[in-house]
């Protein structure tokens, strides 16, 4: 393996380290701390975002540059950055896809561990069965999430990556 390979499995593995443990901690801060349908929003919102990044990932390493370099040679804004992304759209997805998407996805099912913890004892109600159906109905909900998002972001590559590189401009520029 080249070093050049190495160091960005390094990258990738050091960041989701990172990624992971921050989402986890402010989960575990938060969620135990609001009431439950609070709860429920911040899972969802966490699979929303999965999805979102999954999506991201599929779109830039499905379209190609061509588009983007004839509206770059016309100074349109966004469209710079997305030639970026396409040239790096393999780490990209690595980035969108694995250590975002799928952090955001075990950090979903850790966060329903703790609000079915909260509803079975608030209901006096079997603790491994409210679990169980909880982490089922996460992990069923993000899995058709992100298939049905990848048929999005393929149908859609250049738009969702201009929409991105339009993102990346309007931050670098403010």
């Amino acid at each position: 393996m080249k070093n050049k390979n190495l160091n960005w499995l390094i990258t990738v593995c050091t960041i989701s380290f990172i990624l992971s443990i921050v989402m986890s901690l402010t989960s575990e801060t938060f969620i135990p701390k609001v009431n439950i349908f609070f709860g429920i929003i911040i899972i969802l919102l966490f699979i929303f975002i999965s999805i979102i990044f999954d999506m991201i990932g599929v779109a830039i390493t499905a379209q190609d540059e061509t588009p983007f370099h004839s509206m770059a040679s016309k100074k349109v804004h966004g469209s710079t950055h997305s030639v970026k992304l396409l040239k790096n759209s393999d780490k990209l997805a690595s980035i969108c896809n694995d250590v975002i998407g799928d952090a955001l996805g075990v950090v979903s099912g850790s966060a329903g561990m703790l609000v079915s913890n909260s509803i079975a004892e608030m209901n006096n109600w079997n603790k491994s069965l409210v679990v169980l159906i909880t982490t089922a109905l996460i992990a069923s909900i993000t899995i058709t999430g992100k298939a049905y998002g990848k048929t999005i972001a393929i149908n859609n590559s250049e738009k969702i990556t201009f929409k991105v590189g339009k993102i990346l401009h309007k931050i670098k520029n403010n």
